[in-house]
């Protein structure tokens, strides 16, 4: 099915306030164009918010389920895990065990908003306020999406993509492609640069260099470099003095932390077309990597701004009573947290947390208690909860967000507390409560839980001759006793040996004391 698409238009006149902008469960794009107009009226001119222009598709439900799990992108090149996915969600959507998500929003410019043709005119309401305000007013505005993303370009960007994969599937096959991409999709966790900017060029620059690139390796390619005779490593440690060890580790700029822009400047094996293969799916993990930052705070913001628009709406009698408690209904479900022994529990629930602390802060900034006075004495009392929340949700990401801001009151009505668990230890501990100094930790040991750099194997290129057996050394740095599974190290090895070509070694080097945890190797007569 064609996607229908609703463009922005004129901003609500604030004549016939009076009346209902619709009584009925279904929709037309003229109710939903009125809609939009009330919507954007409190949205611009209320909450004072700044947004993208806004492009709202009404798709079906398999488009839907195609979208999300092809990473939500309207254009994505293509690859097995997608359709993979595609097949056990479908499944799980036919037989009831899973509902679909009301909407998905595009972080671009202008700010693309899927929207489930099965909606009613309630949830579109709802999904239109979530998604083309509150989602496109936090992408606009906050610092790491200003960094680190490029909304203008990134549509054309995901279009080349898509284009580039295609013919290089004509070119030389969907199996050379897919096991490129295979390989890529590895490591692409470990494919970001966490504190270097990546270039922000147009789509028309992007290719005009992947052009001069391939010209420039064309020309300069020696086909000497595969017959160049391998070095016994043994041998070559014994022949290399650690001054020309720290001149290599300088040259290369080692380590590195960005694997993929490593093996895609310097693998000795890879064609051109597998290393602009290699860009783009580094690309698209730095597109998303400020997302994967901010999940509890973007859902927290729409959330807490569909939440007033549509209660604002009712105050001036342009939904009924029954709409509102429709969306209210739907409202609730989504920011529910069950209890830690209720069968549904899974962790904090991000849209429940985040829509709490925003809902905390206007109360801390109108109705301060004692207590607020004393842990938020810049906000607490100002009467400014709509600045006070634009300055969070533009300068802040989950972590520092929740050390920031995460009261005592929250910490009670949430239940929160801190547990011990060391591996050596026979019992479990609880080591903060409710008191002053608990509060402190618990705000604290729950913000590291959301820093992504805990979270995510910490591995990074830590050698390479390439004057000699050209081994590849990799180090994962552990934490906490933490390792990959056997099986997985291993796996994650193969694809980068598939990428480099030549003998690939990870090591688990401890964060603590620098012992060896583990070592893995694949060398070239193994099977990639």
């Amino acid at each position: 099915m064609t996607k229908q698409r609703l463009k922005r238009g004129k901003k609500a006149s604030g004549n016939n306030r009076s009346k209902l902008l619709f009584e009925s469960a279904d929709w037309d794009f003229e109710t939903i164009q009125r809609t939009y107009e009330a919507i954007e009226d409190i949205a611009l001119n209320d909450l004072g918010l700044s947004v993208y222009p806004n492009q709202i598709e009404i798709i079906s439900s398999e488009q839907m389920l195609d979208a999300y799990c092809s990473v939500g992108m309207p254009v994505m090149y293509n690859h097995w895990s997608f359709g993979k996915r595609f097949v056990a969600e479908e499944v799980m959507y036919r037989k009831g065990y899973r509902g679909l998500a009301y909407e998905i929003v595009i972080n671009s410019d202008p700010c693309i908003s899927y929207c489930m043709e099965e909606n009613t005119m309630a949830m579109q309401t709802l999904v239109v306020a979530h998604a083309a305000f509150g989602h496109n007013h936090f992408f606009k505005n906050n610092y790491l999406f200003q960094q680190w993303t490029n909304a203008e370009a990134i549509l054309d960007y995901f279009e080349f993509a898509k284009r580039y994969i295609a013919e290089c599937e004509e070119r030389h096959g969907p199996r050379a492609v897919e096991d490129t991409l295979d390989a890529a999709h590895a490591v692409m966790d470990q494919s970001v640069f966490r504190y270097r900017r990546p270039s922000k060029l147009k789509v028309g620059e992007i290719e005009r260099r992947q052009k001069e690139r391939r010209r420039h390796q064309e020309e300069n390619y020696r086909d000497i470099w595969r017959t160049v005779p391998r070095q016994d490593k043994d041998e070559a440690d014994d022949d290399e003095s650690q001054k020309e060890l720290a001149e290599r580790k300088a040259e290369l700029n080692l380590p590195e932390e960005n694997l993929l822009y490593f093996i895609q400047k310097h693998s000795p094996v890879l064609e051109p077309w597998q290393r602009e293969i290699i860009r783009i799916v580094r690309s698209v993990s730095q597109y998303f990597y400020p997302q994967k930052q901010t999940k509890l705070m973007n859902e927290g913001c729409a959330t807490f701004v569909h939440y007033y628009i549509v209660n604002r709406m009712y105050d001036l009698g342009l939904i009924s009573e029954g709409t509102l408690l429709e969306i209210l209904h739907s409202h609730c479900n989504v920011v529910f947290q069950p209890e830690f022994d209720d069968p549904r529990y899974s962790g904090i629930n991000p849209y429940a947390l985040g829509f709490a602390m925003m809902q905390d802060i206007k109360r801390i900034c109108d109705e301060p208690e004692p207590e607020d006075l004393v842990w938020f004495p810049d906000i607490a009392g100002s009467g400014d909860w709509r600045g006070t929340l634009k300055s969070v949700w533009s300068n802040y990401r989950d972590e520092s967000f929740i050390n920031q801001f995460l009261s005592p009151r929250l910490i009670r009505e949430f239940k929160l507390f801190t547990v011990s668990d060391k591996a050596t230890a026979q019992h479990l501990r609880v080591d903060a409560i409710h008191d002053e100094d608990g509060y402190r930790r618990i705000r604290a040991d729950l913000a590291s839980s959301y820093d992504i750099t805990l979270g995510e194997p910490d591995i990074q290129v830590a050698d390479v001759d390439l004057r000699g057996n050209r081994e590849l050394v990799l180090r994962q740095t552990v934490r906490d006793g933490v390792v990959l599974a056997e099986q997985d190290r291993e796996e994650v090895v193969k694809h980068i040996h598939y990428l480099w070509g030549y003998d690939v070694r990870l090591e688990g080097i401890s964060g603590e004391d620098g012992g060896s945890v583990f070592e893995v190797a694949v060398g070239e007569d193994e099977d990639a």
